[in-house]
C-alpha cells in the first residue's frame, strides 16, 4: 500500500482558503429582531447624546483641533508648537475636513460660531455612527446575531463610547476608520477584502492617527498565513491584494502631503513626522507631558466600560475553554476569532508599555473592545444554557440563570449612565458659561485665563473678534500661541506657513504668551470654597481667588463645577445624588466656575 501523501507540499497544494467556501454560502443568518436602520438609530441615538452634552475631556482637543479650525474658517486662533513649520506634526487635512462641516454650518440660516462647534460635532455622530453599523452588521453575518446585539449594548451604554465617539481627535477618527478596516477584513462574502481593509486603516492611519493603522496587523498575518497554506495561485492573489492595499495606501500619504505642503509651504510628511517625534525624539517626545503606571489604562478603562472591561479581557480564555470542551468548529473558524481577538489585547499590551499615557490612546481599540466583551457574553450564556441534566450548569435552575445574567447587564447599564450623568453634571460648566457674552462683550475684548487656560472649550465659544489670552498663573509650561493673521504669499491662510517665534517641543515656557491682568476686559477662574476651608490654605501668589476680588472684578455668570480634590473617589467616579439622606462622606464638593467682567474704575 502506497504511503499517505501528508507532506507539508501536498498539503499546500490541497488546501482551499476558507473564503472561497464561505463566498459560497447563501441565506445568511438576519440579525434576531433588529434591522440596520433600528442599529443605526440606536448608535446615533448615542452619539447624538455625546455631541449635545459631553464635556471637552481633553485641552489637546481644544487647541489642537478646534482652534486650528477656528482659524481656517474665521481667520483667527490659537496656535501650538505641533503646527509651527518647524515641527509640523499635525495634519491641516484633516483640519480642512472639519472646517468644511463647519462652513457648511454658516451657509444655514441663524448660524453662529457655536452652532459650528455643535454641528461638527453632530457630523462626527453621524459618521461614527455610520462606522459602528457597519461594523455590527459584519458580526451579526460572520459571527452571531447574538453576539451584534450585545455589541450594540455595550457600545451605547459604555461611557467610553460618550467620550469618544464624538471626539474631535485623531484617535477617535482612527476608531471610525478601524471599524470599517475591520468590517472589510471580516466579510469574507463574495471574497476577500484585504486591499479594501488595508484602505480603511490606511486612512485612519495617514489622515488621523499613524499608530492606529497598526491595528489590521492579525487581520494581515491571518492573509499571511493561509496565504501560505495555499497552491501558487492563490498566493499570489493574496500577495495582489496586499500590493492593491500598499499602493492605496501610498496614494494617501502622497495626497496627504500635498496638502501639507500647501499649508506649510515646504515637503512634510506628517505621519512619519508624528512617528518620529514620538518614538525618536531627542527633546523627550511624548514623556515631557507626563508618566503613568502600567495599571493606569486598566482603571480607565473600567470606568469607561465597567463588566464589559472585565468580559473583552476575559474573551480568549473563554474561547480556548469553549474550544477545548464544546467546540466542533473548524481549524479555520477558531482561528478567525482568535484573529477578531487579537486587535484589543495588542493595542492594550503596546500602550501599556509606553511610560507616558492618555485616555484618548485607546479610543482606536474601543470596537475590538466591546466586540471581545460580546463575544465573551455570548460563550457564557452558551455554557449557561446548556440542558445536559449531568452537567453543573444544566443543575442550575433557569430562573436562577436568567436572574444573574439579567442582573450583571442591569448592573452594567446602571454604572454606565451612573458614569456619563456623573461626567457632565460635573464638568460641563465650561460648555456654558460664555453665553453672556454676546450681549455685554465687545469686538477687541479679552477674555483671560489663568489657571483655567486647559478648560478653555475654544474660541468658537466667543463673540466674533473676541480674543483669548493667557495670565501668568502656576504653570510653568508652553502655552499656546496665536496664528499670524498678516496676508502674505498666497494670501490664505499665510499663519499656517509664517516662522514663529516662542513655540519649542520641549514644553518649556515663554513668558512672551503672558498679557497684564489690566488688559483683561473678562476673566474665567475657579472658585473652591471647600479647599479654602482647610486649615493652613493659601492661594498661591500666581492665582489669586479672582472672583473673591469684587473690587475689581465683578461675577456675570457662575456655574457649578465639581471640587475634584474634596470630593471623595466614589463620587468622583459615579454620580452621587445630592440630597439629605446620603452620607456626607460619600457627597460630592462643589467649586464655581466663573466669568467674571472687570470692573470700569470710577472718573475722579
Amino acid at each position: 500500500m502506497a504511503p499517505p501523501r501528508d507532506t507539508l507540499a501536498q498539503q499546500r497544494r490541497e488546501f482551499v482558503h476558507p473564503a472561497a467556501e464561505h463566498g459560497k454560502k447563501k441565506n445568511k443568518p438576519k440579525p434576531y429582531g433588529i434591522e440596520p436602520i433600528s442599529a443605526f438609530y440606536c448608535f446615533l441615538g448615542a452619539n447624538l447624546i455625546a455631541a449635545l452634552f459631553s464635556p471637552i475631556q481633553d485641552c489637546d482637543e481644544t487647541f489642537n483641533y478646534w482652534e486650528p479650525t477656528h482659524y481656517l474658517s474665521h481667520g483667527y486662533g490659537l496656535q501650538t508648537w505641533e503646527y509651527s513649520p518647524d515641527y509640523a506634526i499635525r495634519s491641516w487635512l484633516y483640519i480642512g475636513l472639519h472646517a468644511i462641516a463647519g462652513n457648511i454650518r454658516r451657509l444655514l440660516p441663524q448660524s453662529t460660531k457655536v452652532g459650528e462647534f455643535y454641528f461638527v460635532r453632530y457630523v462626527l455622530a453621524f459618521v461614527c455612527a455610520l462606522c459602528q453599523t457597519l461594523m455590527w452588521r459584519t458580526i451579526c453575518r460572520t459571527l452571531n446575531p447574538r453576539i451584534g446585539l450585545f455589541f450594540i449594548l455595550a457600545v451605547v451604554f459604555s461611557p467610553g463610547n460618550f467620550h469618544a465617539g464624538t471626539a474631535y481627535l485623531p484617535s477617535s477618527f482612527a476608531m471610525y476608520m478601524a471599524m470599517v478596516g475591520a468590517a472589510s477584513f471580516m466579510n469574507w462574502s463574495g471574497g476577500l477584502k484585504t486591499s479594501q481593509g488595508m484602505f480603511w486603516f490606511a486612512v485612519g492611519g495617514v489622515f488621523g492617527w499613524p499608530f492606529a493603522a497598526a491595528l489590521c496587523a492579525p487581520f494581515l498575518l491571518e492573509e499571511g498565513l493561509f496565504a501560505v497554506l495555499s497552491d501558487k495561485e492563490r498566493f499570489f492573489e493574496a500577495a495582489l491584494r496586499v500590493f492593491r492595499g500598499i499602493v492605496a495606501a501610498g496614494i494617501l500619504v502622497f495626497f496627504d502631503m500635498a496638502i501639507n505642503t500647501f499649508f506649510y509651504k515646504k515637503i512634510e510628511v506628517v505621519s512619519w513626522n508624528i512617528v518620529k517625534y514620538n518614538l525618536f525624539s531627542s527633546t523627550g517626545g511624548p514623556n515631557l507631558y507626563g508618566t503613568e503606571p502600567w495599571t493606569f489604562y486598566f482603571k480607565n478603562l473600567a470606568l469607561n466600560f465597567n463588566i464589559w472591561f472585565v468580559l473583552a479581557l476575559a474573551a480568549l480564555p473563554l474561547f480556548l475553554l469553549h474550544k477545548f470542551f464544546a467546540s466542533t468548529q473548524a481549524f479555520h473558524s477558531g482561528l478567525r476569532t482568535v484573529v477578531f481577538l487579537s486587535p484589543f489585547y495588542m493595542w492594550l499590551g503596546i500602550f501599556t508599555a509606553q511610560p507616558h499615557k492618555e485616555e484618548r490612546f485607546m479610543y482606536p481599540a474601543y470596537p475590538f473592545l466591546t466586540l471581545n466583551a460580546a463575544i465573551s457574553l455570548h460563550i457564557l450564556l452558551t455554557a449557561l444554557g446548556h440542558t445536559e441534566p449531568k452537567s453543573l450548569m444544566g443543575r442550575v435552575p433557569a430562573r436562577v440563570k436568567l436572574f444573574a445574567v439579567s442582573l450583571a447587564m442591569i448592573l452594567s447599564l446602571d454604572l454606565g449612565l451612573a458614569r456619563i450623568w456623573g461626567i457632565y453634571t460635573a464638568y460641563s460648566a465650561p460648555l456654558s458659561i460664555y453665553k453672556p457674552l454676546d450681549s455685554i462683550g465687545g469686538r477687541g475684548d479679552s477674555v483671560c485665563f489663568g489657571k483655567e487656560w486647559y478648560r478653555f472649550p475654544s474660541s468658537y465659544f466667543l463673540p466674533r473678534d473676541m480674543r483669548a489670552k493667557w495670565v501668568r498663573s502656576e504653570f510653568r509650561g508652553l502655552l499656546p500661541g496665536e496664528f499670524s493673521e498678516a496676508r502674505t504669499g498666497f494670501g490664505f491662510w499665510s499663519g499656517t506657513w509664517l516662522p514663529t517665534t516662542g513655540l519649542n517641543d520641549r514644553n518649556e515656557e515663554d513668558a512672551g504668551k503672558y498679557v497684564d491682568l489690566r488688559m483683561c476686559d473678562f476673566l474665567v477662574d475657579t472658585q473652591y470654597p471647600e479647599q479654602q476651608k482647610r486649615e493652613g490654605w493659601e492661594a498661591p501668589p500666581d492665582e489669586p481667588d479672582y472672583v473673591a476680588d469684587t473690587d475689581r472684578w465683578e461675577e456675570v455668570k457662575c456655574v457649578p463645577f465639581l471640587d475634584h480634590e474634596s470630593t471623595p473617589l466614589l463620587a468622583r467616579t459615579l454620580w452621587v445624588p445630592d440630597l439629605a439622606f446620603v452620607p456626607e462622606r460619600f457627597r460630592r464638593k462643589w467649586g464655581r466656575h466663573c466669568l467674571l467682567r472687570r470692573k470700569k474704575t470710577p472718573a475722579v
